[in-house]
């Protein structure tokens, strides 16, 4: 999808915005899970997590190519908007979200704040997709998909970041979404020839890429059903499912209850705030602790965006 000078020249453009996030070995981690583990601390970027990445990447070649745009468009639970609409303010491009009804309040008020007009439409992600794609055509917008090249290059940088920040890896646990945090992660370990297990993580009310990672084909379930709404997808990417199953190892899977243990986890060992997709990893390597024991592994906490009501049920009433 892209060469190593490209994802170089990528993460350039980011850094232009914001410095690299760090990558910590938490030592209270390392006891909880019985591994040396360092976290990718993506939570840290302007807007909270990795996705503001790709957005720089995507709006700024759509500046240069097409600077006559009207607008963009997308739908989102949070992050990608966030980032679009961070992005989008940056380059002087109006930016339309839609949000299905019932989206978490904050990260709503987080898009407008960045800009960004807000439309609540559907009852889950890809109900909001398809009204957006419908308005891209009515009103002559640019439809920003969640998974593209230019998306994936943007938050690649991350993993680029990463590896060469961190000691050699022996596992990296990442969260799939629609997919351009894993794919970017598989990528960038390729280009930079290392043998890092990468392994996916979803949430098991949310299993779309995990059920097609096993029957080696889409598989499109009917519900969405996690508190987590970074994972919170039921139609998987094909052209993100193909690099997933020629790079990933295994996807794990989880309840929420183990994703909002881990939410614990990252409060009481390093003080840092975890929505439930950027926790996943790390319930995931609770969950395969056994097999981990003594390794180096990789956690990528890829956001903080987590609402206060779900973090009180979670963490505070726990």
């Amino acid at each position: 999808m892209f060469t190593l000078a490209e994802l170089e020249e990528a993460a350039h453009l980011v850094h232009q915005c914001f410095p690299p996030t760090p990558q910590i070995a938490w030592p209270l981690l390392a006891a909880r899970c019985g591994a040396e583990v360092w976290v990718k601390h993506e939570n840290h970027t302007p807007a909270g997590a990795f996705k503001v990445r790709g957005g720089l990447v995507y709006m700024d070649r759509l500046k240069h190519e097409r600077p006559h745009v009207k607008g963009v468009i997308s739908a989102t639970r949070g992050n990608h908007g966030q980032s679009l609409a961070y992005a989008g303010h940056r380059h002087g491009v109006p930016v339309t979200i839609l949000v299905p009804h019932g989206n978490s309040a904050e990260k709503n008020a987080a898009m407008r704040a960045f800009g960004a007009r807000l439309i609540e439409h559907g009852e889950d992600f890809d109900a909001a997709r398809q009204e957006a794609m419908r308005l891209a055509t009515v009103e002559g917008l640019e439809f920003a998909p969640s998974f593209a090249p230019d998306l994936v290059i943007g938050v690649a940088t991350y993993a680029l970041e990463f590896f060469r920040g961190a000691p050699p890896l022996d596992a990296l646990y990442v969260p799939i979404g629609l997919g351009s945090g894993i794919c970017g992660c598989i990528l960038a370990r390729d280009l930079l020839g290392l043998s890092t297990d990468i392994i996916g993580v979803q949430a098991e009310g949310a299993a779309s890429y995990a059920l097609s990672f096993a029957a080696g084909e889409v598989v499109m379930t009917n519900r969405a059903d996690t508190q987590a709404d970074g994972m919170a997808t039921r139609i998987p990417d094909p052209a993100a499912l193909a690099i997933i199953r020629a790079g990933a190892s295994r996807i794990v899977t989880l309840p929420d209850a183990a994703i909002a243990e881990a939410v614990r986890g990252y409060w009481q060992d390093t003080h840092n705030l975890a929505e439930g997709a950027g926790a996943a990893p790390l319930a995931a390597l609770l969950q395969e602790r056994d097999a981990m024991r003594g390794k180096r592994v990789g956690l990528v906490l890829s956001g903080g965006n987590i609402d206060l009501d779900l973090f009180r049920d979670w963490v505070l009433a726990a």
